[in-house]
């Protein structure tokens, strides 16, 4: 029998039955069902007419809820990571990982719930306001059309769900077609708590049948994660609504020259290799592009190339696999042949480059020409391109050249280089001594220019998707 989806809080299933299968052999992941027409209207007529009574839930309610979640997914790691895996085709390793990260997510979720509160403002700062307090209070912006990506299936539907429920925003999820499973599983544990009918719903469908819930003025907030073609026609044709954007990425790593160290420069090059093709590279901020200065350019390459070498490749359940497959055969045939056109233009292949079924092997790219996809493009692939430089100036010129800015990395030593790549990257996070793939649930996440905007991270986007209210109280005594 098929998953069900759930609307409020309920159970349900369609006539037309999905079967999910392994990006890597092909082999049945599970089925579910699309949501049926007159269940998509009843979740979204649901969720707006108990808007009020969802942002009236007491706080207690909210985090109790969200730490019911929390606890039982931690109780299903193992289940939640094998279906990550058979689905999307993540390593076992890097599902287990997001599983752990998810159950944090729903943890900060329920302990930002109980936090998130208000602030008072004297108003006697003027002669004509003596006497008055200001009470600012953070409501709800109103129901939220969730739209989620297939690469962290279960974490990324956490971002969305934990932050709506602790400020009492009734949401649906529509999780990517690809990998729905996991999120139903989210639902089900939804479906344990006390909250009320209307205020959460997943609902499987296609994306063309997502269309009109983008544009329902039911459903006042989009909160969307996935390309940047996609999400920036999302805002444009609903510039009335309050929609956050967390789209694409071309992360680049910038190794500065006083990186010299034997030690250092090890790290670093095991770092770059391991988040260049971690999950097959398919993440916004996995490091695609490397500006090396010319005084560690020779030895980092070195570096990388022997650890991307010790890369496990293949099967997605071994937990020696590092990289899997890439979601689907129009991905791998886009990606092989962006990594082509890099060499018919005259980059050199440093190693990688091959392909079985779905699985591209880890490539280095060196002398890429300026304007080819790897470079200008968000690759979403196993590849690197490593670009030596003469001077950290050009280092970071050459990192904003990108019309994406989500995050950089930068490996110094340097206080000073540090406050320059903090004031002139042009990017929504710089990680210092790390490549940019770092993130944690708790710090607002999210780009400038083409990687969206808006703010991801529980309480970033708590705020995202609340607006203040001012009470004015007279004739209180300073």
């Amino acid at each position: 029998m098929s998953t069900p989806y759930w609307v409020a809080g309920r159970a349900r299933r369609g006539d037309e039955v999905v079967a999910v299968r392994s990006p890597h052999d092909g082999a049945p992941a599970g089925a579910t069902s699309q949501a049926t027409a007159e269940d998509i209207e009843l979740a979204v007529r649901l969720a707006d007419q108990t808007q009020h009574e969802v942002a009236a839930l007491p706080a207690h309610v909210r985090s109790a809820a969200l730490d019911h979640v929390s606890r039982r997914l931690a109780e299903r790691a193992d289940e939640a990571a094998d279906l990550i895996t058979a689905e999307s085709g993540k390593p076992i390793a890097w599902a287990r990982a997001e599983v752990t990260r998810a159950v944090g997510t729903f943890r900060w979720g329920a302990e930002e719930a109980r936090r998130f509160s208000g602030e008072l403002q004297r108003l006697d700062t003027e002669p004509g306001s003596t006497g008055r307090l200001a009470l600012v209070r953070y409501v709800p912006r109103g129901s939220v059309l969730g739209i989620t990506p297939f690469n962290f299936p279960v974490n990324l539907v956490a971002h969305k769900l934990a932050p709506a429920i602790a400020v009492g925003c009734p949401i649906i999820i529509k999780p990517a077609p690809a990998t729905p499973l996991s999120a139903l599983l989210l639902g089900e544990l939804l479906a344990e708590t006390e909250l009320p009918d209307g205020s959460w719903a997943v609902l499987p469908m296609a994306n063309e049948t997502a269309a009109p819930l983008v544009g329902d003025p039911r459903l006042p907030v989009v909160s969307f994660t996935g390309s940047d073609a996609v999400g920036w026609r999302i805002r444009d044709q609903n510039p009335r609504k309050h929609v956050v954007l967390e789209l694409g990425g071309n992360a680049a790593a910038v190794v500065c020259p006083d990186w010299t160290d034997a030690t250092d420069l090890d790290w670093a090059a095991r770092r770059i290799a391991e988040f260049g093709m971690y999950q097959a590279g398919q993440s916004c901020v996995s490091v695609q592009r490397v500006y090396a200065h010319r005084a560690v350019y020779d030895a980092l390459v070195d570096g990388v190339l022997r650890h991307v070498a010790a890369l496990g490749t293949g099967d997605p359940r071994d937990p020696g696999t590092h990289v899997g497959p890439l979601i689907n055969a129009a991905a791998a045939d886009r990606v092989q042949s962006w990594v082509r056109d890099a060499v018919d233009a005259g980059a050199r292949l440093l190693t990688g480059g091959g392909r079985t079924g779905n699985t591209l092997s880890p490539t280095v790219l060196a002398d890429v020409p300026a304007g080819c996809a790897v470079l200008t493009e968000e690759v979403f692939g196993p590849v690197l391109a490593l670009v030596q430089v003469d001077s950290v100036d050009e280092a970071f010129k050459r990192a904003n050249e990108s019309r994406y800015g989500l995050q950089a990395g930068v490996f110094t030593h340097d206080l000073r280089l540090v406050s320059r790549a903090a004031a002139e990257l042009r990017v929504g996070g710089v990680i210092v001594g790390d490549v940019p793939s770092y993130r944690a649930e708790q710090m607002p996440y999210g780009g400038v220019k083409a990687s969206g905007v808006g703010r991801e991270g529980v309480l970033a986007a708590m705020r995202d998707l609340t607006e203040p209210k001012v009470v004015v109280l007279n004739g209180f005594q300073p």
